[in-house]
């Protein structure tokens, strides 16, 4: 299993604060120390895989990001705490430097409300927040039942959820999310490559991470707002932006988040109102990756994530890819980009077409009106890939 384990660091008691060029010399070093390591040892001598990390120094520390593969949550956040600390340790200019939490973040009371809360997939959270990230269509409009192959509980050919009252009765976890996958009207359930039972779970868990995921980024783009800075130089609370890619944190600023979001919420729309065909720019490969993860996470909360989920969800992850690689950012720049002429980007959001070109206009690879086209940045260095 893949966890992405945010650790936060702090400088000596009474040290100075980090400058920026010290704050650029810790990242190196941590960066450093961690090319070097390939894997950590967890609890009972548990080998845990490390893959990739990514570093974000601030004034008092640093946060890093690290992706590992271990067999539990709780061993992948105690291995990669134990070898941050050993890369402090190592490194002579950060003596004295402190691991301060290894955690899988996730905001678990929400994730548990936003399940509890339901009496079946139709019913609206009563968190005023919640209801305003439940920006996907539900099952039971008009045309969602047949679309394209989940149908609804008690609906002719239900081949997912009894024809019964268990739900409302005795709600559980597994139950409510099975009962979400016909939300997912723009994969057949074929795409999982598994047993109904199993590519429902799985699907379910990709819309219930959806909500998770809008509504956790509209509190990133509130923490930036009320702090009126960005990413390298917030103090407050962050649940995704602070994992993406950690060179260019000090240019993930409101207007970045507020971009990102919307990126987000156009591309889950497309994966439940049906009419998503292929990734737009690197910015939608982001938030499918964090889509994925905060799948991964709710599922093993709930411990439903076998194998059998895993695979369906890498099966997921390489039918939204199977346009060929897994294409990387080239400059900051690119990120809300599209990768050509015919690739849909909100409004909001897009860059310039490629040379020039208007867009797609409304179809259904593109959604709801003609990209603007507006918005460009130019930068030449690169960044780590999606």
């Amino acid at each position: 299993m893949t966890y992405v384990v945010t650790v936060e660091t702090c400088i000596p008691d009474g040290a100075p604060e980090l400058d920026d060029l010290g704050q650029v010399g810790a990242a190196v070093l941590l960066e450093r120390g961690f090319g070097s390591v390939a894997g950590a040892e967890g609890p009972g001598g548990v080998e845990v895989d490390v893959f990739d990390m990514a570093v974000g120094a601030h004034p008092g520390g640093a946060v890093l990001t690290v992706s590992v593969a271990a067999p539990s949550l709780e061993v992948a956040e105690e291995a990669v705490g134990a070898v941050t600390q050993e890369v402090l340790d190592r490194a002579e200019p950060l003596a004295g430097w402190l691991v301060v939490s290894s955690e899988v973040r996730l905001h678990t009371e929400r994730a548990r409300e936003s399940l509890a809360a339901a009496d079946g997939p139709d019913a609206p959270p009563s968190d005023p927040a919640l209801r305003r990230a439940r920006h996907t269509a539900r099952p039971g409009t008009p045309g969602a039942p047949g679309a394209p192959g989940f149908p609804v509980a008690g609906s002719a050919g239900d081949d997912w959820i009894p024809d019964d009252d268990v739900i409302e009765e005795n709600p559980d976890p597994e139950a409510e999310l099975r009962a979400m996958a016909p939300r997912l009207r723009a994969f057949d359930p074929a795409v999982f490559g598994t047993a109904p039972e199993t590519a429902a779970l799985a699907a379910g868990a990709l819309v219930h991470a959806a909500e998770v995921l809008i509504d956790e980024l509209y509190d990133d783009v509130q923490a930036l707002a009320e702090e009126d800075t960005d990413v390298a130089a917030c103090q407050g609370h962050l649940w995704h932006l602070d994992r993406l890619p950690a060179r260019h944190a000090a240019r993930y600023d409101e207007l970045f988040a507020r971009r990102f979001l919307v990126t987000a919420v156009a591309l889950t729309t497309r994966f439940t109102d049906g009419s998503f065909r292929r990734l737009g720019c690197p910015a939608e490969e982001m938030v499918t990756r964090l889509l994925l993860e905060q799948a991964r996470v709710a599922l093993d909360l709930y411990g439903l994530l076998d194998e059998a989920v895993t695979a369906a969800l890498e099966r997921f992850a390489d039918r939204v890819h199977e346009d060929g690689d897994r294409r990387q950012a080239g400059g900051f720049g690119s990120w809300f980009t599209p990768f050509d002429a015919d690739r849909y980007v909100h409004p909001y959001a897009v860059d310039a077409y490629p040379d020039g070109g208007p867009g797609p206009g409304p179809g259904p690879d593109s959604g709801p009106g003609e990209p603007a086209g507006g918005r460009t940045e130019e930068c030449s260095e690169e960044t780590e890939g999606a």
